[in-house]
């Protein structure tokens, strides 16, 4: 199965580098594109803890964050720093799947209000609602098994 983790792992990625996602004022950053992978995460994670096996998702979110571990050991910080870090990225990226659990009941208003909590100087919220939106709708219409294509854009 850790193929097929790959695989989904880097489809997450390759959306997450949707370059429409990312103000052009200002230069992304890690930290911002990691937050954008977050919400892509949180979003498959909630939708398909119905359908999955409990500990084929668990499998797979040990698998991210295992990934997400070895990039920023790759940017160059040391092993005290890192466990700082993935506990502080780990728990944003709890707090990002709490505020999602309910998005499609939410209005435009209260998920603009999620978006700007982990996004900030960004002038583009109905974009990404508008995204995310499209988002949760492909992740609805596909199987996890079938994250595994290539994904062209959501």
């Amino acid at each position: 199965m850790n193929d097929n983790y790959i695989l989904i792992y880097n489809n997450l990625i390759k959306l997450t580098r949707n370059k429409n996602l990312y103000n052009n004022n200002k230069p992304d950053t890690f930290y911002d594109r990691m937050i954008i992978f977050y919400f892509h995460l949180a979003f498959l994670l909630k939708n398909y803890k119905k359908t999955e096996t409990k500990n084929n998702l668990q499998n797979f979110f040990d698998f991210c964050i295992r990934q997400i571990e070895l990039s920023i050991r790759e940017i160059g910080y040391g092993d005290a720093t890192i466990n700082k870090k993935m506990k502080e990225y780990v728990n944003l990226l709890f707090s990002i799947i709490d505020k999602i659990d309910d998005w499609e009941i939410k209005d435009d208003t209260q998920k603009r209000e999620i978006i700007s909590i982990y996004i900030e100087d960004m002038s583009n919220f109905n974009e990404f609602i508008n995204y995310f939106e499209k988002y949760r709708k492909y992740l609805i219409n596909n199987t996890f098994n079938n994250l595994t294509k290539d994904i062209i854009s959501v």
